[in-house]
């Protein structure tokens, strides 16, 4: 009975696969908004309340709904251990770019902080960490000037207090509205790191891409891929006429870059915090 059941979902996944290719719309209709969510991969109709119970994991595909930095903290960190930190810093349109000013208070109110990154110290499974996280809904997660100051003074923090430095990553790359200064935060970054003696463990979530996955994203002693992540520095169009070559099925998947020797582990969203601190708990000094 089991292998049947199983047989019929994978056959039920590659229907959806199908059903999109062909761009039809495969949506609930007349269903109030906020009562049911729709799964990007397979397309599934999954009751809100249900895909918030389950880390916003899809139940058919396992594919893992973006979060946002608060929604990452409730679901990694012990609960009423999260102290935030450098949450005066605010970024400012100093290049007068138009439309920045109103892109900035977006973020703010679909996010409820002032900038992308969000940062502080917390335990995870009674661990004492320096954890920061970037949320794609704040601008795509971009890495302007503030966000580069509040990673390097997490850095600086986590050194001075030698505890383990934890980081998730979800991002666009660089923020181009602050030109030249957007694009010094990659090397301000990895030169904090360098100085960093202590363990860094780099999250990797989808998407991490640009500035931030060559910087300070894939810097870690030891670097993860949450399941059904995107993770590269430019896209596969962009890449394909830079280099005039056809590039390798699924190249930007986690599962590709694990090959390639470029993360260590893939881990599900629900395992994350156990394996977290299971991997600071072997590293301790004894």
């Amino acid at each position: 009975m089991k292998q049947l059941l199983n047989e019929r979902k994978k056959r039920l996944i590659e229907f959806r696969k199908i059903v999109r290719k062909k761009e039809y719309e495969f949506k609930p209709i007349n269903i109030p908004e906020h009562i049911f969510s729709q799964c990007e991969q397979c397309l599934s109709a999954l009751y809100t309340k249900d895909l918030e119970e389950s880390m916003y994991v899809c139940p058919y595909c396992g594919h893992h709904f973006r979060i946002g930095a608060q929604k990452r903290l409730e679901v990694t960190v012990d609960k009423n251990t999260f102290k935030p930190m450098f949450d005066d810093l605010e970024s400012v349109n100093f290049l007068n770019i138009p439309g920045y000013d109103n892109k900035l208070k977006a973020g703010k109110e679909l996010t409820g902080n002032n900038e992308a990154f969000l940062c502080g110290e917390a335990n995870i499974n009674n661990e004492r960490v320096a954890i920061g996280v970037l949320d794609s809904n704040f601008i795509m997660g971009s890495m302007g000037s503030v966000v580069g100051e509040k990673i390097t003074r997490l850095i600086e923090f986590a050194g001075s207090e030698e505890i383990p430095l934890v980081i998730f990553s979800a991002s666009g790359g660089a923020r181009m509205q602050e030109g030249i200064i957007s694009l010094m935060q990659m090397a301000k970054t990895s030169a904090a790191l360098s100085y960093f003696k202590g363990l860094y463990i780099s999250i990797m979530t989808n998407p991490t891409t640009g500035g931030v996955a060559a910087s300070f994203a894939a810097l870690g002693d030891i670097n993860i891929a949450e399941t059904t992540s995107l993770i590269g520095f430019a896209g596969a169009r962009v890449i394909k006429q830079t280099i005039q070559q056809d590039l390798p099925q699924g190249f930007q998947t986690e599962k590709f870059q694990m090959e390639k020797g470029q993360i260590d582990l893939i881990v599900q969203r629900k395992d994350m915090k156990n394996t977290i601190s299971r991997l600071i708990s072997f590293h301790k000094v004894k």
